[in-house]
Parts: structure tokens; C-alpha cells; sequence
């Protein structure tokens, strides 16, 4: 009888090891987390690969403290500090979008301008990308953000700026830049919007943006040739920034890109040239990429239906139910009622305390092998894996209106041992599906055709 190989008597093993563990139950509904995923030991900045192809542009995305960073990036935050960061994030959106706004993050209207406050600060925004704006063109290096519409970069003269890796964009130096009158319709578009407003000596139309923590940007509203890959846009809007207050950016970025539903957005500007239709994929750790795809295709995605709302900025969905194991928590529907967004921005996803309770319970009940941990910041379901090779996890998947089956990978299951959700207030509350659970997925933004999409395994 012939020898079975080494490396087949390694896998029966393993198998058999994983049977016992959880008693029997079928293994694909378990997925083994590599050591990697908790703390990754290759980087892979090789540029990713790329499903969607319709005439769109696509633009590599980097983690904004990974090796494959393009700028020069400050010591990353503790993920205790990240956390506490994204509960004030979480808790503005929640307000916003309900439309209850007050306490120490808001701002009063004035007679000069219309402030925006997006949130406690830009310190939760992890993803980048790199444009080119003005004729010639100078590199940008650019946050992204689903909740945040106007865009902005730091521009000369800069009264008081933080340090940025690549040079101040200087409006004097291109050709195709054009400050936009106070009289213009994007002027009075931006007040509309509530997106700032006001003018300056020479009747130009200014902007300010500010945030929860105190800090604030301000400047001169424009438009100028912008450079996405091998693609470009004319007439491209944005906030040409000339002060800042504050901690407005901590490391070498150079402004943010708006991906929200607003007027002012990126994608919505890009709309009647490139489609209304935007994508995204967010790499599984900082030490790969991704990419973010302007007029993407729209086949091949599982979709479900987009709800907007008062706060157009923000792109609704509709989760109806939660599957550990592969077994459909029993979790009343009227629990999601309150609906969720996608958000870029925020960090962990937020669920309703009742379909939390039922996750955290039903993922611990996968997880017994495996002794508990203490809490750490709004984690509460943590493990020890000390000493532990492989690590076998329960699948979890999230269900949205029509169907919709979105599998997540590992990295969107588990962070730093912990299970990567948190609840909200109460049920009431507005759910949000954060970047963490979004990793490696392809997430189709298909306003045209009012829905949100999702392909597995794209970058």
C-alpha cells in the first residue's frame, strides 16, 4: 500500500482537528484565520487587479499607514485610540442622518459663511489616492470619504498649513484654474447645500469646512483640470484651502476627496462623463492595495437596493439579517428597521444592541476552544489565540433587502483578535456597515441605477 504523503496526513489532521472542535458541524461554514491576518508579514504593493472595465478609470488605493503608502506616514494611532476615534464619527452620522444635530460638534450658522461639520476629525480616514490636478498637472495625495461631498487640497498662498509630503498645489501655476464668482451657480449651490459659503475681497466664493474637534479648514472655492490615471476630468470643483485651525490632518496628506451622493461629490461631478457608477475595493491589510474605480461597471455584482434620505451624502442599505456558521440568527426584522449606510469612513460596523447580542452570542458559542479575553475599547467579544495554529472562526455573513448574501472574508470578522462589531445606543439607532467588514470586497455605489452592489475577492 503506497504511503500517503506528508502533506495530505497534515491537512487529515487538521481536519479532524477542526471537526472535534466545533462537534461535527460542517467546516465550510468556518473559515481559518492566518497569522497574517492579525498581524501581516509580507506587503504586496503591486498594482491590483481590476474586474470592472466599461470606458471607467481606475486608481490604485493604499492604506494611509501601510508600506505601500505613497507619502511618508506618521507613527499609525493605537487601535485603542482608532476606536475611540470612530465612536465619535459613528455617533455624528447617526445624528446627522437622523437629522437630530446638536451638542459640541455643530456650528452656528453665520452671516458670512455656512459651515459643514463632518464629524470629530479626518483621523478614521485610512484609504488614499494619488491625482494629479491643474494644467500642468501637480500630484495630489488625497483621503477618500463616502460621507464627505467637497472636496479640498491645501493651496498657496497657505497662511497656516500642515506639513504635506507632495508641494502646496499652486493655483498660479496652472493654466485651467478658475476661482468661482460669488454670482456663479456652484456658489450658490454650495450654500444651498449647507456646504459653506461666503465671499472675499475680490467676490470669490469661499468655503469652510470644520469638525467636532475644533479644527476647521478654509479657502477659496474652484475648479480646475483634474487627473485621475490616464483619464481626466475638466472643471473639476473643489475647496482650495488656504488656513487651517487645528489638527486637521496628522500625517503628510494633502486634502480629501468627497465620494459622497451630494452635488459637490467626485462622483457625482464625474457622473455625466463616466457614468453613475463608482467602485471601490479595500485591501485586506495596510500592506497591500486596492483600487477606486470612477464609472464602473455594473454587472457581475450582487445587488441590493440603494435608500437615500434628507443627508444625500450618504448611501443607504437595507440589512435584514445576520448567518454565523452558515445558520440564520433569529433576529426579528423589525430589528433593521432603522436601516444602515456604507461608509468608507467609519471603521467598525454598527449594529442595532439586539442583532449584536445574537452575533456576539452565536460567534462565542463557534468560538469555545478558545479562552476569552478581556474588552478592548467597544470590543467586548475577544479571544486569546496564544500558542494557538490554525485558527478556525465561524463565517459570518450579512444579508441585505433582496437577498443579498455578503460573505465576509476573515479580515472583516476579526481585528486584533477581536470580534469587529459593535452595537449601537439602541435599536432605533441608524446601523452602519464600516471598512473593516468591507475589506477585499468590490463595493458597486450604482446611483444611476439605485443600488448598492457587492463582489467577493476583488483586490
Amino acid at each position: 500500500m503506497a504511503s500517503i504523503p506528508k502533506f495530505l496526513l497534515l491537512l487529515l489532521c487538521t481536519y479532524l482537528h477542526t471537526l472535534v472542535a466545533h462537534g461535527g458541524d460542517d467546516l465550510r461554514s468556518y473559515k481559518v484565520l492566518h497569522a497574517g491576518s492579525l498581524k501581516s508579514a509580507t506587503v504586496n504593493c503591486s498594482q491590483p487587479k481590476v474586474s470592472s472595465s466599461s470606458g471607467g478609470v481606475t486608481v490604485p488605493l493604499h492604506h494611509r499607514h501601510g508600506p505601500c503608502s505613497p507619502v511618508p506616514s506618521t507613527e499609525a494611532p493605537t487601535l485603542e485610540e482608532m476606536l475611540r476615534r470612530d465612536q465619535f464619527r459613528a455617533a455624528y452620522i447617526t445624528r446627522k442622518y437622523s437629522g437630530v444635530m446638536g451638542g459640541a460638534g455643530d456650528v452656528e450658522q453665520s452671516d458670512v459663511t455656512v459651515p459643514t461639520t463632518l464629524g470629530t476629525s479626518l483621523g478614521t480616514l485610512e484609504y488614499l489616492i494619488t491625482v494629479g490636478i491643474g494644467s500642468p498637472a501637480m500630484t495630489q495625495t488625497m483621503l477618500i470619504d463616502t460621507g464627505s461631498d467637497v472636496s479640498w487640497v491645501q493651496c498657496k498662498p497657505c497662511s497656516q498649513c500642515h506639513t504635506q509630503a507632495d508641494s502646496l498645489f499652486d493655483p498660479s501655476s496652472s493654466s485651467t484654474y478658475s476661482a468661482f464668482p460669488c454670482s456663479s451657480s456652484a456658489c450658490t449651490q454650495l450654500r444651498q447645500s449647507q456646504q459653506g459659503n461666503g465671499c472675499s475681497s475680490g467676490s470669490q466664493c469661499q468655503y469652510i469646512v470644520k469638525y467636532g474637534d475644533g479644527s476647521s479648514g478654509t479657502g477659496t472655492y474652484s475648479s480646475d483640470k483634474l487627473t485621475l490615471g490616464s483619464s481626466s476630468v475638466s472643471y473639476f470643483q473643489f475647496g482650495c484651502s488656504q488656513s487651517e485651525s487645528g489638527n486637521l490632518l496628522e500625517d503628510q496628506t494633502d486634502g480629501l476627496m468627497g465620494l459622497g451622493g451630494g452635488a459637490q461629490s467626485l462622483a457625482t461631478q464625474t457622473a455625466g462623463t463616466l457614468g453613475k457608477a463608482f467602485s471601490y475595493c479595500l485591501p485586506p491589510t495596510p500592506d497591500s492595495s486596492g483600487f477606486l474605480t470612477l464609472g464602473a461597471a455594473t454587472s457581475g455584482f450582487a445587488k441590493t437596493q440603494m435608500l437615500r434620505s434628507s443627508a444625500p451624502a450618504y448611501y443607504g442599505v437595507l440589512l435584514e439579517a445576520i448567518r454565523v456558521g452558515g445558520r440564520q440568527l433569529n433576529i426579528p426584522a423589525s430589528v433593521f428597521s432603522a436601516k444602515s449606510i456604507m461608509d468608507s469612513g467609519t471603521i467598525i460596523t454598527r449594529l442595532p444592541p439586539t442583532a449584536y447580542s445574537a452575533l456576539s452570542a452565536a460567534f462565542k458559542a463557534g468560538m469555545k476552544q478558545y479562552p476569552p479575553a478581556q474588552p478592548m475599547g467597544i470590543f467586548d467579544t475577544c479571544f486569546n489565540f496564544s500558542g494557538q495554529s490554525p485558527i478556525n472562526i465561524p463565517s459570518v455573513a450579512l444579508v441585505f433587502s433582496g437577498g443579498v448574501v455578503v460573505d465576509l472574508a476573515t479580515d472583516g470578522i476579526i481585528l486584533d483578535s477581536c470580534l469587529a462589531f459593535a452595537a449601537n445606543s439602541d435599536d432605533s439607532s441608524l446601523g452602519i456597515i464600516g471598512n473593516v467588514q468591507q475589506r477585499t470586497i468590490e463595493v458597486l455605489y450604482d446611483v444611476g441605477g439605485g443600488a448598492v452592489g457587492f463582489k467577493a475577492g476583488a483586490c
